[in-house]
């Protein structure tokens, strides 16, 4: 009694849309604001054993007044670990070593400047004598014990 309905697929007529309108749009690039909050965080608090998840999330409401979901926040941890930024202690997370470290700017070479005239050469520092070197005392020799038979 009851016809079931098809529907035509008119996505097939798209074809040449969709791939020229997904060449115009592309995606923003990944970008690692989670992770570099969780630095952030993790150089502010100082905490010699890591800090744990709850007092990740508690410095983040307090200082940059942000609220990150659990889902995103385990992502961007695993995320850490994973690319070594990050060191999982128990429940806890600290920095690594390397990430504790400024990033190094990127400084345009500098210009060599034009060559100075030598200053006044200087005078030799006057040699230090050396201390007259202490005798050795020999160590004692050990007596070897006789053991009873």
């Amino acid at each position: 009694p009851f016809q079931k309905v098809i529907q035509f697929p008119w996505h097939i007529f798209n074809r040449e849309t969709k791939t020229e309108s997904s060449a115009i749009e592309d995606p923003a690039p990944f970008t690692m604001a989670t992770i570099e909050l969780i630095k952030e965080c993790l150089l502010a608090l100082k905490d010699r054993t890591g800090s744990s998840l709850q007092a990740i999330n508690k410095w983040l409401e307090k200082e940059k007044k942000v609220t990150i979901k659990k889902h995103v926040m385990r992502a961007a941890l695993k995320r850490g670990v994973e690319t070594g930024i990050l060191i999982p202690v128990k429940a806890s997370y600290k920095l690594s070593p390397e990430a504790k470290k400024p990033p190094k700017k990127t400084t345009a070479p500098k210009k060599k400047a034009a060559p100075k005239k030598k200053a006044a050469p200087k005078k030799k520092a006057v040699p230090k004598k050396k201390a007259a070197p202490k005798k050795k005392t020999a160590p004692k020799k050990k007596t070897a014990t006789k053991k009873k038979s």
